[in-house]
């Protein structure tokens, strides 16, 4: 049991989820919530480093061992920062957490589902609320390229990668109703942090 709340945010490269979970804080902190913004994967020393070897493109990892050192990072993420923060009240927002390792891993590149499934199912926290992010080509595309700097590998993979990955948090979000709401990522910033925060009153506030 945990006392605070947990909201992730998922999505597709260029989705928006960095500036979305950014304003969903200081949302939150507004309304007098104690927030922690965090991030996947990373979010922990340990996690971090794993982060750079899996975005870094050095190694062509085959889709388990990928998988796994994804479940590595979020093991030491929940242990160190997740799982302290809600037992001490407060509430989480998490740019991506196991419906990515999924998306990704599993619909993107072929990883086995039914061991991220049940991976998944032995995590010892589950979203209160997950917000997913919905946006097609040519937009994602088009966000990338305006916001410059260096791509992470993710970012590298073709349009094929991509669309199998928006599939999968389509099919996500439709499995889990009760969980998961599909907010459309290509409306301006101002009207998806309020698709958001009307999620959040609906289904934590109210």
């Amino acid at each position: 049991m945990t006392a605070g709340r947990f909201i992730t945010l998922e999505g597709g490269e260029g989705a928006g989820k960095t500036t979305q979970s950014a304003l969903l804080a200081d949302a939150l902190i507004a309304l007098g919530m104690q927030v922690i913004r965090t991030r996947e994967p990373g979010g922990a020393p340990g996690a971090e480093l794993l982060r750079g070897i899996l975005l870094d493109g050095s190694i062509d990892w085959v889709p388990r061992a990928e998988t796994l050192l994804h479940f590595a990072a979020r093991a030491e993420h929940l242990a160190n920062t997740i799982l302290p923060a809600l037992r001490a009240g407060k509430w989480v927002v998490c740019d991506r957490f196991h419906d990515s390792t999924l998306a990704y891993q599993g619909y993107g590149q072929g990883a086995e589902r039914d061991l991220i499934t049940l991976l998944i199912d032995r995590s010892e926290v589950a979203p209160d609320l997950t917000i997913v992010l919905d946006l097609g080509e040519p937009v994602a595309s088009q966000r990338i390229r305006r916001r410059g700097g260096g791509s992470d590998r993710y970012e590298r993979l073709d349009a094929a990668f991509h669309a199998r990955v928006r599939q999968g948090f389509r099919e996500i979000a439709a499995a889990e109703p009760k969980r998961c709401v599909l907010v459309d990522a290509s409306a301006n910033i101002a009207d998806v942090h309020t698709a958001i925060m009307t999620a959040v009153r609906t289904r934590l506030l109210d």
